[in-house]
Order: C-alpha cells, then sequence, then structure tokens
C-alpha cells in the first residue's frame, strides 16, 4: 500500500480521534460507557495504524502524526488511573450507575426468573406442604421448624457467621455471573432455583401462621441481597444474550465488549453483599422487636434508591452546562 493511500483510507479515522481528544480536554472525564468504548475502539485503531507505519513508512511525516496522535490519547484516556481511590470513585459515582440505568432491562428479567420460581413454588407447597421437601435440600428441609424461627439464644457468632453469609452470596453472584458463558442457561437455572426456594419456605411459614415473623428475618438484609444478585444475574443474562445473538458483529467482539460490561456490574454488586452480609450476621439475628427489623429493610431500600437516583443527577449536571 502507498502512503497516499493509507492516509487517504484512515484519515477520518484520526480526525474521529482527535475530535473526541478535543471533547475529553473540555470535559476532563469520559462521560459514559459507550464513550470510554468508542474512545479506546478509536485509540487502538490508531495504534494498530502506527504499528503498521512504523513497518512500512518509518521516514515518513505520517508516522510521526501517528506517533504524536496515539501518545496524547494513550496519556488523556489513562491520565486518571494513576489512584485507585480516583478509579473506585469514578466508578461507584458514575460508570455503575451508568451501567444499572443502561442494562436495567436485563436486571429486570433476572427478577421475573426468580419471582417465577418463588411464585411457582409458593403455590406448589401452598398446595401440598410435602412439596416442600422436593423443592429443598434434604439437609436443609429437614431442619425446619416454624414454631423455632429465629437463632437459638447464645448460639450465634455475629462475625462468623457474618463472613460465611458474604461468602456464600459473593458465590452464587459469581455463578450468576459466570452462566452468561453458558448463553445464560445457568443463570437462568440460578435464579429460579433460588425463587422457589423462597417462595416455598414463605408457604410452609403462611402455612404455620408465622409469615410476619419469617420476612422479619429476611428483608432486612434481603432487600440489598436480592437486588445484588439480579444485578448479577442480569449481567451473566446480559453476556448470555450477546453470545447467543451476536448480530451483525462477530461472537468475540461481543463477549469481548459486553463482558467488560458485566463484570463491571460484578464488582459493582461486592459492597452490596458486604452490607447485606453485616445486616444478615449482626441484625437479622438479634433480639429486636420484628417492626425495628422491617424498618432496617425500608431504610436499605431507600438508601439504594437514593443512591442510583442522586448519583443519576449528578451525572447530568455536566451535560446541561455543556449545551
Amino acid at each position: 500500500m502507498e502512503v497516499k493511500t493509507f492516509i487517504k483510507q484512515n484519515r477520518a479515522d484520526w480526525r474521529k480521534l482527535e475530535n473526541e481528544m478535543k471533547a475529553l480536554k473540555k470535559k476532563r472525564s469520559l462521560q459514559s460507557p459507550q464513550q470510554i468504548d468508542h474512545f479506546q475502539h478509536l485509540y487502538e485503531k490508531t495504534a494498530r495504524q502506527l504499528s503498521y507505519s512504523q513497518t512500512y513508512f518509518p521516514g515518513e511525516e505520517v508516522t510521526r502524526y501517528l506517533n504524536e496522535l496515539a501518545a496524547n490519547a494513550h496519556n488523556l484516556f489513562y491520565r486518571d488511573q494513576t489512584t485507585s481511590f480516583g478509579q473506585l470513585r469514578r466508578f461507584f459515582s458514575r460508570t455503575f450507575i451508568l451501567l444499572l440505568l443502561e442494562q436495567r432491562q436485563y436486571i429486570g428479567i433476572a427478577f421475573l426468573l426468580f419471582l417465577i420460581g418463588a411464585g411457582g413454588a409458593f403455590l406448589s407447597v401452598m398446595n401440598d406442604p410435602a412439596h416442600l421437601y422436593s423443592i429443598l435440600p434434604q439437609s436443609f428441609s429437614h431442619g425446619i421448624n416454624p414454631d423455632k424461627i429465629g437463632p437459638k439464644p447464645g448460639t450465634i457468632d455475629s462475625p462468623t457467621v457474618s463472613a460465611s453469609i458474604m461468602t456464600n452470596n459473593i458465590e452464587v453472584a459469581i455463578l450468576a455471573f459466570a452462566g452468561g458463558l453458558t448463553f445464560g442457561i445457568l443463570t437462568v437455572y440460578l435464579l429460579i432455583q433460588n425463587g422457589m426456594m423462597l417462595g416455598a419456605l414463605a408457604a410452609i411459614y403462611l402455612q404455620h401462621h408465622r409469615f410476619y415473623d419469617f420476612w422479619a428475618f429476611i428483608v432486612p438484609h434481603g432487600m440489598i441481597e436480592l437486588t445484588a444478585i439480579f444485578i448479577a444475574g442480569g449481567a451473566g443474562l446480559l453476556m448470555g444474550y450477546k453470545i447467543l445473538v451476536p448480530g451483525a458483529y462477530p461472537r468475540s467482539f461481543q463477549l469481548k465488549r459486553h463482558a467488560l460490561r458485566s463484570v463491571q456490574l460484578m464488582l459493582g454488586t461486592v459492597p452490596l453483599f458486604i452490607i447485606a452480609g453485616t445486616i444478615e450476621g449482626f441484625i437479622t439475628p438479634s433480639p429486636i422487636p420484628l417492626d425495628i427489623k422491617y424498618g432496617v429493610a425500608l431504610l436499605t431500600v431507600m438508601a439504594l434508591a437514593a443512591y442510583v437516583l442522586i448519583g443519576y443527577r449528578l451525572q447530568q449536571k455536566p451535560r446541561r452546562q455543556t449545551v
């Protein structure tokens, strides 16, 4: 290829990258995951073209131009990667919230799958309590006594329980996320299965007139815990769908692109599991009144809603200012 042809074929991409760099200097940061993906795509493409130009046109002006362009793009893209705190702050104040809003349909599907499992198991056990033993693991179902709900006095080591619960729930979320590699089949199974377990338990406690007590031991930590599981499940469903239906792009491209988003969604749930595990280890088993436990559940829901709403509104301010 002649140098003039090389320039003609790629000049448009270089101008796009220059325009993105000018916009980035004004905004001081990329505003959304799509912008990050687009900028990274242009930068990587320019870096490949620089490598080609260095090989075939080492003495040409275009090589010096591309070298400078790629270096400036690299510095702009990675300038805020110097501190871990800055990365975490940006991730949880901007990136994670945008991902939640953009992928809310997959998170909603994860919730519906869980609800289907819970509803089916609830109706099944209400129709015949013996179905409980076919829905729940034997080691678990035979230890259920609705007349003695809650932990036995003096048997709870809260820090140990909290750590154990956090580990278990994070493992469930990781499995739901990783299930995306099975085209989402494993993710669907885990969401329905977990819903069935909760639905079956709710039915058996309702039959023994301990429904209010049962939910008091579920909702304080469960509102955050289930939200995190739905997010992780939605991440798995997103990845699975894009692998199964890649559209106009190769599956390898879709896997690379959406696996990154799914991993980001998954990582964003870790603090939620830590909070849920702490509540489940210290507040859920405590002898405080049941009404207070419901109050804790309400506070967690309000806090989650405020986090997303306030975070989203804060992100809109720079956009309005640049109009």
